[in-house]
Formats: structure tokens, sequence, C-alpha cells
């Protein structure tokens, strides 16, 4: 595939297996422009009434098509001609968060040099901080500076071409591009870029293929004087499936952590998202909030949510026990959020490279058997269910479950590199929570 357009002819080719020609030359034939810029999918037709019927008609088929294509969701934004041309940076809009900003991150102890580091990097000052990994804990704030990167670069360098993709994004992309053969496309999409953003690196690590590919993509930006910004869950020395070309890599540069904030920094982060919300709230709400929501950013930001949400529907401000309630569920919505034997399933057949029906499956191949092991176990520890209800989800009876779960336990204690693998099985499950 050489061109958008390409990939126009190739969607078209999807709808003609369910639609008719005529449908096809009634509906599509006038769309006068097509864009794909990240994970959105733009397409321009003449008129208000055929952008209408479009979304309300064929909107899924068209994203199906795009999911068939790529083997991953894309966002679809269908305009009028009129409005694009109105509005020229309205796609742009649509492809990053706009509540995403330096002025939008409120700088603690926990984060300040995270957030000076960022903001050099995105002003273009010094060379030495590529790349720039930014490390911590999920829901501290490592996507809002990545993004808060992207909108500074973009003013500073309006026609810069600049990708962001997440860690997971890049696997999965990779994989069903080049099964399909079209691997240049892959290559020319991400190594000619002027900023490369990559959020959730760690996924990255473990796929010998994936894991090449991005150091050769790596190795051209770098080589190249373009700018890399990564962000991941760990520092490159506790990721112990990750190449260690990559690994030294990924600390030729600044690496930063964010941690979680402290007091006065919670209060301060109170009070800057319920005025980003449009209210202002006091300070002894502000207080109660600050001192028992303290896990991350994101379970501060849903319990502000929460509140004006309440503001708007009943059009009054909450009385301080109404507020304690939100703070009382939202910590225990945060302790109970255990991932279920579905999740976990998914996320060890993905480490290890499998189908989860392989898993589940009847083969008794070793390394298929080890991934198995260790999803019993992981169930165990995290959900703890039973023996017998594990057994049960993968079609065994109870001895099964039990005899893997020993296994399991005593290569734990016998083998350090098995051991943490496990311990990053453990933190990518809990980082999905």
């Amino acid at each position: 595939m050489n061109s958008v357009a390409d990939l126009w002819q190739l969607v078209l080719e999807k709808l003609r297996q369910e639609l008719s020609e005529t449908t096809i030359n009634t509906w599509f034939d006038e769309i006068s422009d097509v864009e794909l810029k990240e994970k959105n999918f733009l397409i321009v037709c003449p008129n208000a009434f055929k952008r209408e019927m479009l979304e309300t008609m064929f909107a899924g088929q068209l994203k199906a098509a795009l999911r068939d294509l790529f083997s991953t969701d894309f966002t679809l934004s269908i305009l009028a001609e009129k409005e694009s041309k109105a509005s020229a940076d309205k796609a742009e809009a649509l492809f990053s968060r706009d509540d995403f900003t330096f002025d939008t991150f409120v700088v603690g102890e926990s984060n300040k040099l995270a957030h000076a580091a960022a903001r050099a990097v995105a002003d273009g000052v010094g060379k030495h901080r590529n790349p720039l990994f930014i490390y911590g804990d999920s829901g501290l704030g490592k996507t809002h500076l990545i993004y808060a990167i992207y909108h500074q670069f973009r003013q500073r360098m309006p026609n810069a071409k600049i990708v962001y993709i997440k860690g997971d994004d890049f696997l999965n992309e990779f994989i069903s591009l080049v099964r399909s053969g079209r691997g240049d496309e892959f290559r020319a999409k991400y190594r000619d870029a002027d900023l490369f953003l990559v959020d959730d690196v760690q996924f990255v690590a473990g796929k010998e293929q994936s894991q090449n590919e991005f150091f050769h993509t790596f190795n051209t930006l770098y080589e190249s004087g373009r700018q890399i910004v990564l962000t991941s869950d760990r520092q490159p020395s506790e990721m112990t499936l990750l190449d260690d070309r990559l690994r030294t890599r990924f600390e030729w540069g600044l690496m930063v952590d964010v941690q979680p904030p402290d007091y006065e920094t919670r209060v301060a982060i109170v009070k800057n998202k319920a005025v980003q919300r449009g209210f202002v709230i006091d300070d002894k709400s502000a207080d109660y909030i600050a001192r028992n929501v303290t896990a991350n950013v994101r379970q501060i930001e849903g319990v502000v949510n929460t509140i004006n949400a309440h503001r708007d529907l009943y059009k009054k401000n909450m009385s301080d026990q109404e507020i304690e309630n939100i703070v009382r569920d939202a910590v225990i919505k945060s302790n109970e959020a255990i991932p279920t034997p579905d999740a976990i399933i998914s996320e060890v057949s993905r480490f290890f490279g499998y189908d989860e029906g392989i898993l589940r499956g009847p083969s008794r191949n070793r390394q298929v058997v080890n991934a198995r092991n260790i999803a019993m176990y992981l169930i165990r520890n995290i959900t703890g269910l039973s023996t017998i209800e594990i057994g049960k989800i993968f079609e065994r009876d109870h001895s099964t479950a039990v005899h893997s779960l020993d296994q399991v336990t005593a290569r734990i204690q016998s083998d350090p590199s098995y051991s943490q693998t496990i311990k990053d099985i453990t933190l990518n499950i809990n980082y999905k929570r």
C-alpha cells in the first residue's frame, strides 16, 4: 500500500462484500478526501446530508473494515466539505487530548523533574535528553506529560510529523502489517517521525521480532537527531524480557520518574481539576479529598468528575456528607478492582505470544503448559478462586490445577529469572486494571 488512497480502496473492497455496487456508488463515490492519522480515520463527503447518512447507516461497517485490515480499532470521523474547510485544524483536535497540556499539569515535589525534562524536550532544549524516559506507576501523569509534549512541540513546529503510539499497539500493528506483507508501510510510518512518542513501552518487551523492529526504528530516529520520548511503568533495568540492546538505548538519554503526589500536590490537583470543569471546590472539601484519596491522580480526577456530575444533575453544591460518600466509594472501588480470570489469561497469552484458546485447550506442548500453569497460579493468587473453580476455567479437574500451582510455586523458589517473569506479568495485569 502506497498511500491512504490505496487504503480507502481496500476499505471499499471490504464494503463490497456486504453492500451492493449501487449502494457503494450512491454513498461513497463522492468522498473528496481521506486521511489517516494515528488511529483516527477521517473522510470528507460533499455535504451534511451525506455525512449524516454515512454516520447513521455505514459507520459500523466502516469501522469493521478498518478493524479487519489493521486488527485494531479506529476512531472514525466524518466531515462535510464546508465543515472541513471552515476548520482546517479540526482533524488535529481529534487526535489528541486538548486538556493534557503543561498549563493543566500540577507540578509538585513528586513530579517536578519529569515536568522540567518534558518541557525542555518540547521546547527543543538540549539533545542530551534523547531519549527521554519517564517511568512510574499507573495514574501518576505520564500520559499527561507525553501529550503535553505533543501540544507544545506542535505549537513550536506546526509542520512536524509527530507519531504517538502505545507499546501494545506498536506490537499488534507490527504483527498485523508484517503478516499481510506490508512491513515497508509500517517502517515508513515510524522512521521519518520528527517526534516519536511511545506510551507504555514496557509492552514491547518479550517479543523478538517486534523488539528487533523497535530497535531499528529507534536507531534510525536517534541517528538522524529525531526526538524520542518513552513512558513505562518501570525502569529499563526492571524489564527482564527486554532485549539488552534496547535496554542500553533506553538508558542513553535522561530517565526521570513520577511518584505519587504528596498532600500539598493532591490539594492543588483537586482544585485544578475542579476549575477545569467550571467550578470551585472549597478548602474543606479539597482537604478531605486530598487526605483520603492518595493512590494516584486518576483516582482524584474520578472523584472531582463525580462531584461535577452531581452539580450538573441536581443544580446544587454537594454537602460534606455526600462528598465523604463519594470518596469512600472511590477508595472501595479502587481496592476491589480485582482483575478477572479472563483478563489474567488474556495477559498471560499476550505475554507469551499465544492465542487464549491455546492456553485453554488441550495442548501438551511444554511452553504452552508452562504458560497455562502460570495463568492458573496468577488466577489463584490474584482472585483467590479455588482449585476446583480454576480447573473448570481450563476444562480440567481439581488435581491438575493443584499440580500446576505446586510446579509454579516450586520453580519460583528455585529460579530467580522465572520468579521475575511472574512479577512482570503481575505488573502488566495490575497496570491494566
